[in-house]
């Protein structure tokens, strides 16, 4: 099973297959999950997405057209359960005393580059972008997904892709000089 494409396992598992299944979900389940979790924040939650996301996938295999690679249907799919996850999350707002008694953590920069190093700074800048450009960054950077399945998957035409690709490595580039890290780092 382990040499079939993942086109074919889909097909199999249309008709049931539950090893097609389990050869699917070892192919692809850390990357749903670890794309669920910059989503949702929510580790716990992005394993109960996963869940989700993989029983849609058993449920809705026969309707798989192949218009898109199967990786971008399920990351569609995943993005679906946490978009509608996140739109449930109650927002609880801090009473003002509450909030002006938080103390403020934050480091300086030359301090967080000391603790933590370059790649925390640049997991800690990605967290700052937008939910739109992360998204569009995760997808493009660490899924290896085209501009055309990132359009695919986010329901937005390709142009509004790109547009939020330009926005997101603008303000990344904003944030890393802003933390004394230029673009010759290696």
């Amino acid at each position: 099973m382990t040499d079939a494409s993942d086109e074919v396992l889909v097909m199999r598992i249309a008709g049931g297959d539950a090893l097609a299944m389990q050869s699917l979900y070892a192919r692809h389940s850390t990357r749903v999950y670890r794309f669920l979790v910059r989503l949702v924040r929510d580790a716990t939650q992005a394993e109960d997405l996963m869940s989700d996301v993989f029983f849609d996938v058993w449920q809705q295999a026969a309707r798989f057209e192949g218009r898109s690679s199967v990786t971008t249907w399920m990351l569609g799919i995943a993005r679906f359960k946490a978009l509608s996850h996140l739109r449930k999350r109650p927002h609880v707002a801090l009473e003002p005393e509450i909030a002006e008694a938080i103390e403020d953590e934050a480091e300086t920069p030359e301090i967080l580059l000391q603790k933590v190093g370059k790649a925390a700074v640049i997991r800690r800048c990605l967290a700052a972008l937008s939910a739109e450009h992360r998204e569009v960054i995760d997808l493009v950077y660490y899924h290896e997904r085209s501009v055309e399945e990132v359009a695919e998957i986010t329901r937005v035409p390709p142009g509004t892709v790109k547009t939020r690709l330009f926005h997101a490595r603008k303000r990344l580039s904003e944030q890393l000089t802003a933390m004394g890290i230029d673009r010759g780092w290696p």
